[in-house]
């Protein structure tokens, strides 16, 4: 399964590309795409496309912005260096989006990426982040962000030792965290017991935190029992267990667990039975409880996730 389109909106704005015509009335009332064209691009032309970018976002910068194509992401990190060298330029950024690729740009689990703690560094009022790939993704150990409100990693495989580096980060504002699990055969090798540290000690971690996405996982069922006996559940408003192989097994676990607190339960993509799934529904009238997208199993395949390679 696969990424097949850009994001239309980030951070509740429609996202502009810097290289089309388009030129909004409010330009801070938008998400600045940047990217350049993979196969022809010069040295320099990202640096020349980020320039174009704040020239239209005027001063300041931009408030929120969605890196693309780099140029070569299945060989070349994205340009940290340039992004933390342009801080200064960009006081407005609290939102960042590093890697809206589509399948035929670059597969989630090929594109490439480094540490990325200079960039917490070099903007320090930045409220979210979403990175999407993980291939040598690193997050500096012991790294700290007064601001950082919102974490997601989008991936098809995510290593342990990334989920590691999470934990090891000091993010006391903290309020949404979303990981995407991911495959074995991609690089995911987190196991459950690399997630029971998150879910025992997020109360003192983030105490913040409110939303939690576990998702795209292959263990799906597993996940859900966990979350559902995790001390973190009682003070969420949002859980989100959607894009993997969540079955009826996982979903009994969710019943049992006492959800009714919830504003929000996410379980789209997921290989439940139509009456395990519409239990689910009826037992949680004050919830919003998405089951949509039910998925049968393939062949050989069995249960998939909804983005793997």
């Amino acid at each position: 399964m696969t990424i097949n389109s850009h994001v239309t909106t980030f951070a509740g704005l429609p996202v502009v590309p810097s290289g089309s015509d388009v030129r909004p009335d409010d330009p801070g009332a938008v998400a600045w795409r940047v990217e350049i064209d993979d196969y022809d691009s010069a040295p320099g032309e990202f640096e020349a496309a980020m320039e174009t970018m704040l020239e239209l976002a005027g001063a300041g910068g931009p408030v929120a912005l969605v890196i693309g194509q780099w140029g070569g992401a299945y060989e070349e990190a994205p340009p940290i260096d340039l992004l933390t060298r342009l801080a200064p330029r960009m006081p407005r950024l609290r939102s960042l989006f590093l890697g809206d690729l589509t399948f035929e740009e670059c597969e989630i689990s090929w594109i490439r990426h480094r540490d990325i703690a200079p960039l917490l560094t070099a903007y320090p009022a930045l409220e979210r982040l979403v990175v999407r790939g993980t291939e040598d993704l690193a997050i500096a150990e012991g790294v700290r962000h007064p601001a950082l409100r919102d974490l997601e990693i989008q991936s098809g495989g995510l290593p342990a030792r990334l989920l590691r580096a999470v934990l090891a980060s000091e993010l006391p504002a903290l309020e949404r965290l979303h990981l995407w699990l991911g495959v074995e055969t991609y690089g995911g090798d987190v196991v459950l017991e690399d997630l029971r540290p998150l879910l025992a000690e997020a109360d003192s971690r983030w105490p913040r935190l409110t939303a939690l996405g576990l998702r795209n996982s292959e263990m799906q069922d597993q996940v859900a029992a966990a979350v559902a006996e995790s001390p973190v559940l009682g003070r969420l408003r949002a859980l989100d267990l959607s894009l993997g192989t969540l079955g009826d097994e996982g979903a009994e676990s969710l019943l049992g667990a006492g959800l009714e607190h919830l504003e929000e339960l996410d379980l789209h993509h997921h290989f439940m039975s139509p009456q395990v799934a519409q239990r689910l529904v009826d037992a949680l009238p004050g919830v919003r409880v998405d089951v949509t997208d039910r998925q049968e199993p393939r062949g050989d395949w069995g249960r998939y996730v909804e983005v793997s390679e």
